[in-house]
């Protein structure tokens, strides 16, 4: 199991940091392409929804949810 990655991400204008684990930011880069658009703009969709909830664990449960509706795989 691979560990934590942090990566760099522009939403509204500020760049920001976010850690997840290698699998959930291939499920999100997945995600994203099979929405027809980029995973910054996913991440920037998932963080306008999040309320007070950390950006990390909201993209979690984003990628969770989109698991038991069978979302992924579906690239």
């Amino acid at each position: 199991m691979s560990g934590i990655v942090k990566r760099s991400v522009m939403i509204a204008g500020h760049r920001t940091s976010v850690s997840l684990e290698d699998a959930f930011w291939q499920a999100l880069t997945d995600l994203a392409a099979s929405e027809g658009r980029s995973v910054q703009a996913l991440v920037g969709a998932i963080d306008a929804g999040r309320g007070g909830r950390n950006l990390s664990s909201a993209i979690r449960l984003f990628v969770l949810e989109a698991a038991r509706q069978g979302q992924l795989g579906k690239t």
